[in-house]
């Protein structure tokens, strides 16, 4: 476990105000982000959608131009993470084990990268967070993406990871 306490665990680095896609590379750079692990379910697809919105497509076309991406998820179907992947060309991970360090510290390795210039994106406090504080990456929480796009207006799970964190002692500010 981190030295860090419970509530700096769930403490994202940076909460965007809005999803993948609209979040600024340029913030990211500035942080000395030089790689990106990203979420897919909820942060790149749409819940129940298999087809990237071309917002995120596009932010994500800028962003494999400038950094290293590699897809990151607990799902354990390797036809949806892989596709995306296989669409972008980047490297993935199923059936993650988030917030487990192992699988996560094994891709940070392979990005033979100091863990605080690689970033962690996601739209969860409880998994993508807390696995990235866990190992001293970057975090980034986002909001969860509807099928155009934009940020899904009636994400539960998400408002009630916040909700806990902040009971927890989080500001998520």
């Amino acid at each position: 476990m981190s030295n860090l306490s419970f509530p700096k665990l769930l403490q994202p680095d940076l909460v965007a105000k809005g999803t993948l896609a609209d979040l600024p590379l340029q913030q990211l750079l500035a942080q000395d982000i030089r790689a990106l692990v990203l979420d897919v379910d909820r942060t790149l697809l749409p819940r129940r959608g298999s087809e990237l919105p071309p917002a995120v497509e596009t932010w994500l076309r800028r962003a494999q131009q400038i950094l290293p991406l590699h897809l990151f998820s607990n799902n354990p179907s390797r036809s949806r993470i892989g596709g995306v992947a296989a669409q972008l060309g980047v490297d993935f991970t199923t059936s993650a084990g988030k917030p487990r360090r192992g699988p996560l510290r094994k891709v940070v390795e392979q990005l033979d990268l100091p863990h605080s210039q690689v970033a962690i994106v996601g739209d969860r406090v409880f998994t993508d967070v807390l696995a990235g504080n866990r190992l001293g990456l970057y975090t980034v929480l986002v909001k969860p993406v509807n099928p155009q796009g934009e940020p899904c207006s009636h994400d539960h799970w998400q408002r009630l990871e916040v909700h806990l964190a902040r009971l927890a002692g989080a500001t998520l500010r």
